[in-house]
C-alpha cells in the first residue's frame, strides 16, 4: 500500500457531500471530488489518521485495494482466492465484511460476503496450515465488499465502527438522530460557535452536544478508543499521537450560550447523561420548558431542533406545528430556525415560508431540513431599515 498518495473514499449522509467535500479540503485532502453519498480523495497515512479523528460528517473512511470484474460467483471466488491476503492481515488477526451489493449476476449480498469470507480463509489454509477468524462485531480488521453489476471493489474500513458512534450516546430518547446527521445540519444551518444557540426540543440532547463540540473545535473522535487502522501492519503510533496533540491543541474557549428546552423530565434526564458522558455539563444549559410558552432569551440566536415527526412519535402534527409557527412570529423576533420534519404537509401549517429547504434522510425516511427567518414587521421593513 502506498501510504504517500492513499486513494480515500469517506461515506457520509445523502444531502452532506457538499459539507463533507469543504470539511475534507479544510482537513488537507487532495484531489477532492464529490459522489453519492461520498467524497473520494487522497491523501497520506497522517491525513487518514486525521479524518477519522476529527471529520464531523463522515460514516466510515475505506481505502480501497483492488479492484476486478467478475461474471460469475467462481470467476468472483477464483479471483480473492489469489489475492496475497497476507499483505492486509495476519493469520492470528479476525476480520469481518461488510458489503454493498449493486447486481444482476450478484444478487444476494449475504452469498457474496460468504464467498469472500470462504476465499480468504481458504487462501491462509492453503498457505500457511491456518484459518483465520470471522468476527463479525468487533474485527481486527473489517473489509468492504462493493459490487456495482460486474465491477468488485475491495475496501480497507480504516474506522472501525461507524463514525457516528462518538462515544457520549449512553440515553437514548424515542427518536434519537444520527450524531453525524446532526453535525450536518449544525454546518447548514452555519453555526460556527459564534453566538447563542437553541434547541427548543432536544430530546436526549444529540444536536446541543454536536453544537458543543463545533463551537469548542473539540475532535469528532475525542472519546473513541480505537480505530480499525489501529490493527494494520502499516500502524504508526507515534504519528497518531502527535495528530491527536496537535489537534487538541485546537480547542478554543466558547463564550456563547448552549441551551436545550424539553417538556418531558424524562428527556431532559436522557440528556443530561449523555451530556455529563461528553464532559460538557459547563457549556449546556438545559431547561424543562415548554417551547410554545417561551420567549427569546438569547441575542444573537440561531435555533435548530428536530420535532416530533409521524412514523416516529405520534402528535396532532396540524395542530403542533401551527404552534411552532405562532411562537415563531410572535415569541421570536430576529431569529434565523431551522426545524427538520418528514411531514411535508404538516410543515406547511407553519405558515410562513423557508427561506431554504434541503433534502436529507433521517434513517430511511425523506426528510427537508427548513430555514425559516423571522424578522420584526415584515421582510420588506426589515429590508428598507437595512438600506
Amino acid at each position: 500500500m502506498n501510504t504517500e498518495n492513499l486513494q480515500i473514499q469517506i461515506k457520509t449522509f445523502f444531502g452532506l457531500e457538499q459539507i463533507l467535500a469543504e470539511e475534507i479540503k479544510k482537513l488537507g485532502g487532495r484531489n477532492v471530488e464529490m459522489k453519492n453519498r461520498a467524497v473520494n480523495c487522497e491523501g497520506d497515512l497522517g491525513f487518514l489518521y486525521k479524518i477519522n479523528y476529527s471529520s464531523r460528517l463522515a460514516l466510515k473512511i475505506l481505502i480501497p485495494v483492488m479492484e476486478f470484474k467478475a461474471f460469475n460467483q467462481h470467476q468472483f471466488y477464483d479471483k480473492l482466492f489469489k489475492v496475497e491476503w497476507e499483505q492486509f492481515m495476519d493469520v492470528e488477526q479476525s476480520f469481518a465484511i461488510d458489503s454493498t451489493v449493486n447486481s444482476e449476476t450478484f444478487k444476494h449480498s449475504q452469498f457474496v460476503t460468504l464467498k469472500m469470507k470462504d476465499a480468504i480463509v481458504d487462501y491462509f489454509q492453503e498457505k500457511f496450515k491456518r484459518r483465520p477468524n470471522v468476527e463479525p462485531k468487533s474485527p481486527d480488521i473489517k473489509f468492504h465488499l462493493h459490487i456495482d453489476r460486474e465491477l468488485v471493489t475491495i475496501s480497507l474500513d480504516s474506522s472501525g465502527d461507524a463514525l457516528f458512534k462518538r462515544g457520549y450516546r449512553k440515553e437514548q430518547g424515542e427518536a434519537p438522530i444520527n450524531e453525524v446527521l446532526a453535525s450536518g445540519m449544525l454546518h447548514l444551518a452555519g453555526w460556527d460557535g459564534k453566538g447563542n444557540f437553541l434547541d427548543p426540543m432536544c430530546g436526549s440532547g444529540t444536536l446541543l452536544i454536536e453544537a458543543a463540540m463545533i463551537a469548542l473545535d473539540l475532535p469528532a473522535q475525542i472519546f473513541r478508543k480505537r480505530f480499525a487502522f489501529q490493527n494494520w501492519k502499516n500502524y504508526d503510533a507515534d504519528l497518531f499521537t502527535k495528530i491527536k496533540e496537535v489537534r487538541i491543541g485546537r480547542i478554543k474557549e466558547f463564550t456563547g450560550k448552549i441551551v436545550g428546552y424539553d417538556i418531558d423530565a424524562r428527556m431532559l434526564n436522557a440528556a443530561g447523561t449523555n451530556i455529563e458522558a461528553a464532559e460538557m455539563e459547563d457549556v449546556i444549559e438545559l431547561k424543562k420548558q415548554n417551547f410554545f410558552e417561551s420567549k427569546k432569551e438569547l441575542f444573537p440566536l440561531l435555533m435548530v431542533f428536530n420535532p416530533p415527526y409521524d412514523e416516529r412519535i405520534s402528535i396532532n402534527d396540524d395542530d403542533f406545528y401551527k404552534k411552532i409557527g405562532d411562537t415563531f412570529k410572535t415569541h421570536y423576533p430576529n431569529t434565523l430556525a431551522w426545524l427538520i420534519s418528514s411531514d411535508l404537509e404538516a410543515v406547511k401549517k407553519i405558515g410562513l415560508r423557508p427561506s431554504r429547504k434541503i433534502k436529507l434522510f433521517n434513517g430511511k425516511l425523506e426528510t427537508r431540513f427548513l430555514q425559516y427567518e423571522m424578522y420584526e414587521g415584515t421582510k420588506k421593513v426589515h429590508k428598507l431599515e437595512n438600506q
